[in-house]
């Protein structure tokens, strides 16, 4: 019987990891980005569905960890598979922001980074780009749609996928490793 549960798991896993390579080839992250380098990527999935795949940059000469403890320039890519309401995904950041117990000061400012979302479709590229002393763009699809200079409101925001309680562990780890 144990080997039967091996050879299934082995036989579905097999495709799993197939899947996300291939996945990882679909979003087509290049390895340097703004004067950063890729440090690595990952793929969000959410019930057996492929939502994402997530791409991670810093710069060349420290890991993606230390640049996020150490709140150096970071780059995070997106780039989604799937099409999802902007209200689906504005509840989700929310939840996510209130779960980390982020400032109420903050409020106002991701009500105006919310309000530039758009319904996502297939192939749509979002980027968070921080720059200390420049602060945090939000570009869509390689334009710049948000700016803001509060460098808590950018580590909040990219805590969504890279601080503890975020969206998820898995991707976290992946992004910071």
């Amino acid at each position: 019987m144990r080997h039967a549960v091996i050879c299934l798991w082995l036989m579905f896993s097999i495709p799993a990891f197939a899947n996300e390579a291939d996945r990882l080839t679909q979003a087509n992250f290049p390895a340097q980005s703004e004067q950063l380098v890729l440090k690595n990527q990952a793929l969000l999935t959410y019930l057996w569905a492929d939502v994402y795949a997530a791409a991670l940059y810093a710069p060349a000469e420290i890991s993606a960890k230390q640049s996020w403890d150490r709140q150096k320039d970071l780059r995070l890519v997106l780039y989604y598979f799937r099409d999802i309401d902007r209200n689906d995904v504005i509840k989700a950041a929310n939840a996510t922001l209130e779960r980390q117990q982020t400032s109420a000061r903050l409020k106002p400012e991701l009500a105006q980074l919310h309000g530039r979302f758009r319904n996502i479709r297939s192939g749509d590229r979002y980027a968070l780009d921080f720059r200390p002393g420049r602060g945090l763009n939000l570009e869509i699809n390689g334009q710049v749609v948000f700016s803001s200079r509060d460098e808590e409101l950018a580590r909040a925001y990219l805590g969504i996928w890279l601080a503890p309680k975020g969206l998820s562990d898995r991707l976290r780890n992946e992004l910071l490793n």
